[in-house]
Order: C-alpha cells, then sequence, then structure tokens
C-alpha cells in the first residue's frame, strides 16, 4: 500500500488522504524504519501490542493485506469486527482466513450488500458458537 498510497496528491482519492494522514501500524520483525508518514512497527507480543491500542481512545484498527496476523488475532480472539468482501469465483485454493485449527467461532451479519458483479460485502461480529439446522421444506431450504 505504501508504493500507491504515499504518492497520492489527489484530495478527491479520500482512501489515500485518509491513509496517508492517519497512524499506520505495520506489523514486522524486520521492517525498523518504515518511510511512510505516522507509521509505527509493532514487532514484540503482537496480541499485546494490539490490544493495547484497542484500548486507546480514539478510531478502528484494521487488518489489510495480512491472513496470517488476522489468523493470529482471531486465534486470540481481540477481533470485534470482520468486514468481508466473497468474489463470485473459485480459484481452487489460496490463503485462507480461518484454518483448520482455528478456534469454532459464531458471527453475527451486522451488514451486508451486494455489488452489481455479484460479490458479497458482509460486516460479522463474534458471537456465541451455536451450531445450526436447516430443513427442506416444500423442495426448498428453510432454515
Amino acid at each position: 500500500m505504501f508504493p500507491y498510497c504515499s504518492q497520492v496528491t489527489d484530495p478527491n482519492n479520500i482512501a489515500g488522504v485518509k491513509l496517508n494522514a492517519q497512524p499506520k501500524y505495520v506489523v514486522s520483525s524486520t521492517l525498523r524504519d518504515p518511510k511512510w508518514h505516522a507509521t509505527t512497527v509493532l514487532s514484540g507480543d503482537v496480541i499485546e501490542e494490539v490490544t493495547k491500542l484497542k484500548n486507546r481512545p480514539g478510531g478502528e484498527l484494521k487488518i489489510h493485506g495480512s491472513w496470517a496476523l488476522a489468523q493470529s488475532l482471531h486465534r486470540a480472539g481481540v477481533i470485534d469486527e470482520y468486514r468481508l468482501l466473497v468474489f463470485p469465483v473459485a480459484v481452487g485454493r489460496g490463503k485462507r482466513l480461518f484454518p483448520d485449527d482455528a478456534p469454532a467461532t459464531g458471527f453475527r451479519l451486522t451488514d451486508s450488500a451486494t455489488t452489481s458483479t455479484g460479490a458479497v460485502y458482509s460486516a460479522l461480529t463474534p458471537a456465541p458458537f451455536e451450531a445450526g439446522t436447516a430443513e427442506v421444506v416444500e423442495s426448498k431450504e428453510a432454515v
């Protein structure tokens, strides 16, 4: 994101302008001197560091492009909301958000939308895990 967003100067590029101005946190064991303005490197106990950030007043924390970080934070139970985009394609394999050994978690759908191309946006908050049921009534699935 840095190579693109750090060069954004157009005030109409809302995402780029906001990312450049707001504090950013990068989890890394190798990065020492981030070049992007207002960037802090988190390199110790990431769960502890993220928990401290969550307890500060201010805006939300987001994860962009790190399935491994998302898995670690999910496992630790520190994610308050998941915002997922599911695209109508099958690629066969790839990186998984929830691995086989992830803890069982329920979710409550708080928002959803479908784009004109069929991508589905879902906002989910963690909830107690409960097994669901479904049945077929008059040839249709009934939940």
